[in-house]
């Protein structure tokens, strides 16, 4: 049977379903991996994996051409948007479908996406790119409090935050200019943006290919930090220079090929591109549209990865909205609550606690404190959001 390597994983959701489509398919699908361990799913399921090093794109390129070599090799993609690239560069190496490995790279560096797509005329927030915390402030200084700092690289409003002042804008940057390692203990680079905060509401645009499949609201937690603890599919009264906006920074970046998912806020003078991700949305958004659209944009990725041409054709069927569960203090989980009651709430689709008891939880200010989520569906905006609401409000931990 041909494989499908997957370098790395989402930890939870869309990981498991790249496996699983890859299945569907008729591939074996193979995780190349570090660690193993972070992947319950990889026993559970009976997958495939290589243990190697991911951060070395020659040792994922060896592993790739040997199982070319064996019993054949249709695709590389990845589930992580940190390892998007990797996987993007070998399967050009190896003449398999890819997307344009140097726009992955580009894209991933918010300062670079924010030049390129300045330069093609896409509204960006004002921004500097600094390697000190005193540079921090003067940058704040330049663009007019507030701002928001957050490292170039990284996902999941980690590190992120609002600044009302040059001060605190100085102090946000030196700690993560002082931090050694990043989210994934990986030697976190020597550089921050400061960007001019935008002011109005928040979406996020899912593309696939040069077609929008719809336009995502998003409901963030209370500043300074931008904790993402919901979202509706379809956003109910989106304007529609949101998705036009989108085509257009993709264009700009030389993106296009599968999926993206471009985050903006609409200003007062209108949509301005926060940024732009070349992968699947995460936060479980993949799940609201196949139930709101009925497109399956787990399976056309993988599709997409193994040179099957992929027509992504939404069927409007219901609105579908998630709320997670956020962790308000730290601690060791000693007890979990409420699953089986959310999952018998009316219009409730999926319901799941994500911690089980022994698990060490940190208030990170990411979306690592959220310890569940509830995804339900209705025939309108207003009743999906409140039976997602209510569901999500259910789930509860103890901690010690």
């Amino acid at each position: 049977m041909t494989w499908l390597a997957l370098v790395e994983s989402n930890t939870t959701g869309s990981g498991r379903q790249f496996c699983r489509a890859a299945r569907e398919l008729g591939l074996r699908p193979v995780v190349l991996t570090t660690g193993p361990g972070r992947y319950p799913y990889l026993t559970e399921d009976e997958v495939d994996h290589l243990v190697l090093d991911t951060g070395d794109p020659e040792a994922v390129l060896a592993a790739c051409r040997e199982l070319k070599a064996g019993e054949g090799l249709a695709g590389i993609t990845s589930s992580s948007e940190y390892f998007i690239a990797t996987a993007a560069e070998a399967a050009q190496r190896l003449g398999l479908p890819a997307p344009d490995a140097q726009a992955l790279t580009r894209c991933r560096h918010k300062d670079r996406q924010r030049a390129a797509l300045a330069a093609a005329g896409v509204a960006v927030p004002g921004h500097r790119a600094v390697t000190k915390a005193s540079a921090a402030r003067e940058a704040a200084e330049l663009l007019g409090c507030p701002v928001v700092v957050k490292p170039t690289t990284g996902s999941g409003s980690v590190g992120v935050r609002l600044c009302t002042g040059p001060a605190e804008a100085a102090e946000a940057a030196a700690a993560l200019l002082e931090a050694p390692r990043d989210e994934r203990g990986r030697a976190r680079p020597r550089l921050v943006l400061v960007e001019r905060y935008v002011e109005g509401p928040e979406y996020s645009v899912e593309t696939f290919d040069d077609t929008v499949v719809g336009v995502v609201a998003k409901h963030l937690g209370p500043t300074p930090y931008f904790v993402e603890r919901g979202h509706d599919f379809p956003a109910p009264a989106a304007p529609p220079e949101l998705a036009r906006t989108a085509l257009r920074a993709l264009k700009a970046l030389g993106l296009g090929w599968g999926p993206a998912h471009t985050e903006l806020r609409c200003g007062t003078a209108g949509p301005v591109v926060i940024e732009v991700n070349p992968r699947l949305a995460g936060g479980m958004i993949p799940a609201l549209v196949q139930r709101a659209a009925g497109v399956d944009l787990v399976a056309a990725t993988v599709a997409r990865a193994v040179g099957h041409r992929v027509a992504v054709e939404p069927g409007w069927q219901a609105h579908a909205s998630i709320r997670f569960a956020l962790a308000g203090r730290a601690g060791t989980v000693t007890a979990v609550h409420g699953l089986e009651t959310a999952r018998d709430m009316p219009g409730v689709e999926l319901a799941e606690l994500t911690v089980a008891p022994g698990v060490r939880v940190e208030l990170t200010r990411s979306f690592r404190d959220r310890f569940g989520y509830a995804v339900a569906t209705g025939p309108d905006a207003a009743t999906a959001a409140d039976r997602a609401e209510r569901a999500a409000a259910r789930l509860d931990i103890t901690c010690a």
